[in-house]
């Protein structure tokens, strides 16, 4: 009866028990030798199979997106025209605008080469009657022209200033200075050791 009871309580034998366990440890077996003999080959085909997936994946995203962007032209050709009728229009503007930026700038330099021959002009007719050119030379510019030109208009210089030294100052000869002159230094031998 005991025995009877056993073996239903009990269907498998402890030999069987481990049994089964010894078929896990087989397999496992089975696949440590496996990726013992391949491994290295696992691993670059799995890196090649992941490259290659990436490839493929983004030729297929661009191919969708030349697809979309066929049917949204197909669809609406007539936006399409008027974006590039837009963008020709604004370059036109744009360019208009440098033109006339180019035709300004090419004026004032055409004014400028003429005040300055008008200036050599003048520094030579008082050279030829022997005045002195130098108060034509930084003659300011004339009034009438239209608009501030910061970059061709010199600086005012100061009249009412005076002079430093007066006329007949020369600081070798000490006189018309002040307290200070120049004065030789001492002849004769060295005194350093």
């Amino acid at each position: 009866m005991f025995g009877g009871l056993s073996s239903a309580a009990h269907p498998a034998g402890p030999g069987e028990a481990w049994g089964g366990l010894a078929g896990s440890r087989v397999a496992t077996h089975a696949v440590g030798s496996l990726l013992a003999t391949y491994g290295w080959y696992i691993v670059f085909s799995c890196i090649l199979l992941y490259v290659v997936f990436q490839k493929l994946s983004t030729r297929l995203r661009a191919l969708r997106q030349r697809q979309l962007d066929r049917a949204a032209a197909a669809v609406e050709p007539d936006v399409v025209v008027k974006r590039q009728e837009a963008l020709a229009a604004a370059r036109l503007k744009m360019q208009e605008e440098l033109n006339a930026q180019v035709e300004k700038h090419k004026e004032k330099l055409r004014q400028l080469e003429e005040q300055k021959r008008r200036q050599k002009i003048e520094m030579w007719d008082s050279m030829q009657e022997g005045k002195s050119y130098k108060g034509t030379a930084r003659k300011p510019p004339e009034e009438d022209s239209p608009g501030p030109s910061t970059s061709s208009v010199l600086p005012n210089r100061k009249s009412d200033r005076k002079p430093l030294r007066g006329g007949g100052y020369n600081p070798l000869s000490g006189e018309g200075g002040g307290a200070c002159s120049w004065r030789p230094g001492r002849r004769g031998p060295s005194s350093g050791g």
